[in-house]
């Protein structure tokens, strides 16, 4: 019984985090709303998501002066705010941990406002592999 309260606290005080672990059809049906936004379609953007965080919301990768976070791999030198990095500009207004769960609501906002300060480019994924023959990232519903 005793392991059972212990077990009901924990999920009170530690909610779990939402994570979402994307399919390429689920993805492109989430980011129409960003289709030709800078123009940059959803096909590219399901290439950069992919290459960036494998389509996987939970995805962190450390890097020697900063950490991304997310599908869209937002880093926490400029964009988004942590305790790791107290000297973040966090331009997106925003906690880092955010673009962590399953709603992208914030991530696209964010995202959107990084195409339009620094460019496609932002995303090194994008020149070498998502500028052309993008008709693998295409979904196609039968």
């Amino acid at each position: 019984m005793m392991f059972f309260v212990s077990l009901f606290l924990m999920s009170i005080l530690f909610p779990a985090m939402q994570a979402k672990l994307y399919t390429k059809c689920e993805l492109s049906e989430v980011l129409k709303d960003m289709d030709g936004y800078g123009g940059i379609t959803v096909p590219e953007w399901v290439c950069i998501i992919f290459h960036s965080s494998g389509y996987d919301t939970q995805t962190i990768v450390k890097n020697k002066d900063s950490t991304e976070y997310g599908l869209f791999q937002i880093g926490n030198k400029f964009w988004c705010g942590s305790s790791q990095n107290p000297q973040s500009r966090n331009f997106c207004d925003i906690s880092c941990d955010k673009f962590l769960d399953d709603d992208l609501t914030d991530d696209k906002m964010c995202a959107k406002k990084i195409l339009d300060n620094k460019g496609i480019d932002y995303w090194l994924a994008h020149k070498p592999l998502c500028s052309d023959n993008l008709e693998q990232w295409n979904c196609k519903k039968l």
